[in-house]
């Protein structure tokens, strides 16, 4: 069998009900370029590069716990990942898939080279908050942020198969979702690794890691994915794990978060977990500097200032229990939603 390349498009991929080839893409690429709105603009630039020349694209990372930067990307590898997806979601060509992410972000990328390399009939829309609205299509995959989840829920039942990431999912929703008769998915995953390299059932505990991919922890206990098909070096993150073995792990929290207080190591996303069910706001959890502990505890909700109930506290251990709280009227984040912890604790 000749090696799928990204010069290649299964002949069964649609695009909103029409069978597309390579020229036909490039064609409406330029179309959507020239007249298009804004976010058929991002994917006619895509589809533009991806059918040029070069064996690489360059694309942005989100800038959640640094800078944003610009790093190239194999097509290969983009085209190995999507092959991985394809394999452990069990998506044949023809498949019904909803495409409702932006394409300025890899994870809508991805979503059309799945589409050109698995042969999907792909139904794009604009990446609005409610991507599924007056829709009663019936999909066999959709890929989702947890907002767009959360406002779809009526919706879903015309899914089979659901990939929720991007950013942390409220229990809340974990809850909804895991009543529907949907196959929900959380995914794990960064721009280095060309979106997930795992996913775990809505409502479970361990993530699986997707084929040829192998993972091991370093001496921090974080998470190094070894990922030949994607990467020729291994990826070290500063995720924290527990590793069930080579194929398994239990996200805790990332090692840049983590709260040193008198010499009582925190892990703020698993006091986050505990308190997810009591504030009904967004929250988060994180050190501020103190003379005596070095760093204290402190809870940070968005809106406005209120009397809280101390006893959503009483299913924390003893040094859990923040020792202040702030209010921020609202919170700062990416453009893909994710919280940016590091610049509301400067403001505050």
């Amino acid at each position: 069998m000749d090696k799928i390349t990204y010069k290649n498009v299964n002949n069964h991929f649609k695009l909103n009900g029409f069978h597309l080839n390579r020229k036909d893409l490039c064609r409406v690429a330029y179309s959507f370029i020239k007249e298009g709105e804004e976010h058929e603009k991002s994917v006619g630039d895509f589809i533009l590069d991806w059918f040029d020349k070069k064996s690489y694209i360059e694309l942005n990372t989100s800038g959640t716990t640094g800078s944003p930067k610009i790093i190239q990307m194999d097509k290969q590898a983009m085209i190995n990942s999507a092959l991985a997806t394809g394999d452990f979601f069990d998506l044949r060509p023809g498949d019904k898939a909803l495409h409702c992410l932006p394409t300025k972000y890899i994870a809508g990328k991805m979503m059309f080279v799945r589409g050109f390399i698995l042969g999907l009939d792909m139904d794009f829309v604009a990446p609005s908050s409610h991507p599924m609205l007056h829709n009663d299509t019936k999909y066999d995959f959709v890929a989702m942020v947890p907002l767009q989840a959360q406002n779809s829920l009526k919706e879903l039942k015309n899914v089979k198969k659901m990939i929720v990431g991007g950013a942390k999912m409220s229990k809340s929703l974990e809850n909804s979702l895991s009543k529907l008769s949907t196959k929900g998915y959380e995914t794990y995953g960064m721009t280095e690794t060309i979106t997930h390299i795992a996913a775990k059932k809505i409502g479970g505990k361990a993530f699986s890691v997707l084929p040829n991919i192998k993972i091991s922890h370093d001496d921090r206990n974080c998470l190094v994915i070894d990922a030949p098909k994607i990467s020729e070096e291994k990826i070290v993150t500063n995720d924290l794990v527990d590793l069930i073995n080579e194929n398994e792990f239990i996200f805790l929290g990332r090692i840049d978060n983590v709260i040193n207080s008198g010499g009582i190591k925190l892990i703020p996303e698993q006091i986050e977990e505990k308190l997810s069910n009591k504030i009904h706001s967004r929250f988060f959890v994180t050190g501020i500097q103190d003379a005596t502990l070095g760093e204290k505890l402190a809870l940070i909700i968005e809106g406005e200032k209120q009397l809280l109930d101390e006893t959503i506290f009483d299913g924390l251990d003893k040094y859990e229990k923040p020792k202040e709280v702030f209010y921020v009227s609202k919170f700062i984040e990416t453009q893909n939603g994710k919280i940016k912890r590091k610049e509301i604790l400067e403001r505050i």
